[in-house]
């Protein structure tokens, strides 16, 4: 399949369109559009890997600047004493270890496009001298005095809580309403899951050809009811790792489990999950007062059999003291067990099922193909 953008920048890879049909991305592509034209700034929020920089490039190769340089600056990941040189340069001399001149970021991208990642992760002193070189458009280098006017275009991006860092005061709103001139929201990608078949083909295409491979039509399935917590980079990641373990193969469901699997040990959302699953969920909780409240058809179903669920089912096969176990094996059997009883009150609608666990739908279908469990 050809990939379904061309590849142009002056300083990086660039996308001139964003992958995907679902009714999102065509928003989107559509606000992209009709901003890329001007000179506004732009702010991109969205959750970490949901592709907040490739909308930045796209701005820019589809604006008047896409001649010009596209410069990213993480802002989080420069040190806070390094930030202010990095950005707008500095002279010979002006501290410890400048020998020489430097041009920063800013006088690099005049003419073209800086894109300012993370920029809720600006110190707050600096906050206040971009807002100084954003309402002035002028630099002046770290030990310099003459003033240099630059033609920038700012695009920042960020995955924090803007307005909540600026009540918490971390953030200036003044700062804020410059940037946000307009504002783009990314999703994540399980809110635009009908796209993970073409992203998943774009990255496929993309690999050699040596190491390119297929996905049956149950395991693209199987990707599209994922969570994928890591969003696009999690997804770019998961071709990656099955391009050097499935090179040439076609790749079904349970491989599919496997690789997904290789990440999630280290995935703080499923360490939680876990711990979760050691005490029973709390919609199968009883409570001490029953007339205070309300129950639908189903969860008074479910309600009415936990009590011999949780004493027979589970504890008469707790393991004695003394006895070996797997804490593993243990977990694995009793959230499975839970999932049967909750299918079962539900009369097997699984979204129903879901919401009496606690756990979202997609989630919840991935769990059953993980224990092989039928809705039947």
């Amino acid at each position: 399949m050809a990939p379904f953008s061309s590849l142009r920048s002056a300083s990086i890879v660039a996308s001139t369109s964003l992958i995907g049909e679902s009714a999102i991305m065509q928003e989107i592509r559509y606000l992209i559009k009709q901003v890329a034209p001007t000179a506004a700034s732009v702010l991109i929020t969205g959750p970490s890997g949901s592709g907040k920089e490739m909308v930045a490039s796209s701005i820019h190769v589809s604006s008047t600047r896409k001649e010009g340089n596209f410069i990213p600056v993480n802002c989080g990941a420069i040190p806070r004493d390094l930030l202010e040189s990095e950005l707008f340069g500095h002279e010979k001399g002006a501290f410890t270890g400048a020998v020489g001149q430097m041009r920063g970021r800013f006088e690099e991208a005049d003419g073209g496009t800086l894109f300012l990642d993370e920029i809720g992760d600006m110190p707050f002193d600096m906050q206040v001298k971009l807002l100084r070189v954003l309402e002035d458009s002028i630099i002046t280098r770290v030990g310099g005095r003459n003033p240099i006017r630059v033609d920038t275009r700012i695009i920042s991006a960020t995955h924090r809580d803007i307005h909540t860092a600026i009540q918490n005061n971390g953030f200036r709103e003044d700062l804020f309403y410059r940037l946000a001139v307009f504002p783009i929201h990314l999703p994540s990608l399980a809110e635009r899951a009908e796209d993970v078949p073409l992203l998943a083909d774009y990255f496929c295409d993309r690999l050699p050809e040596k190491h390119q491979f297929h996905f049956t039509l149950d395991a693209l399935d199987y990707l599209i009811q994922y969570t994928w917590p890591g969003n696009i980079r999690e997804l770019r990641n998961l071709i990656e790792r099955t391009s050097i373990l499935y090179a040439g193969q076609t790749v079904d469901v349970e491989q599919t489990q496997k690789l997904l699997n290789l990440a999630i040990v280290s995935q703080p959302i499923e360490r939680e999950t876990l711990w979760d699953l050691s005490s029973p969920p709390s919609s199968l909780a009883q409570t001490s007062d029953d007339s205070e409240v309300s129950l639908s058809p189903t969860e008074s179903k479910l309600k009415s059999t936990s009590s011999q669920f949780n004493n027979e089912i589970i504890f008469s096969d707790f393991p004695s003291p003394g006895e070996p176990t797997k804490l593993k094996d243990l977990v694995s059997e009793l959230e499975c067990r839970y999932i049967e009883a909750a299918l079962k009150a539900a009369n097997n609608t699984v979204s129903d099922a879901a919401r009496l666990l606690g756990l979202h739908r997609t989630t919840l279908i991935e769990k059953m193909n993980k224990y092989k469990i039928s809705r039947s």
